[in-house]
């Protein structure tokens, strides 16, 4: 492999270069405003979530939970007999 202080230099000054690019690109997304509730509108209403009947939905976690043998995937202790 070619070593040459130059080349190792040249190296060093562009990550230097990206690393504070990438920085500055990431310091200006924190200036975002986060949406308060009133802003959402009609995705803050219940009809608009992904599952449409929250008694099917736990249902249904609970029966996946089981399958896969995970204790306290939806906040219920026990193991994956499905005996909770």
């Amino acid at each position: 492999m070619l070593y040459h202080p130059l080349l190792t230099h040249g190296l060093r000054v562009a990550f230097r270069g990206a690393a504070i690019a990438m920085l500055c690109a990431l310091g200006a997304c924190s200036t975002t405003p986060s949406v308060q509730a009133w802003e959402k509108g009609n995705l803050a209403r219940p009809e608009m979530g992904f599952e449409r009947d929250a008694l099917d939905a736990k249902f249904t976690d609970h029966i996946y939970f089981s399958k896969e043998a995970a204790s306290g995937g939806t906040g219920v202790g026990g193991g994956g007999c499905g005996c909770n």
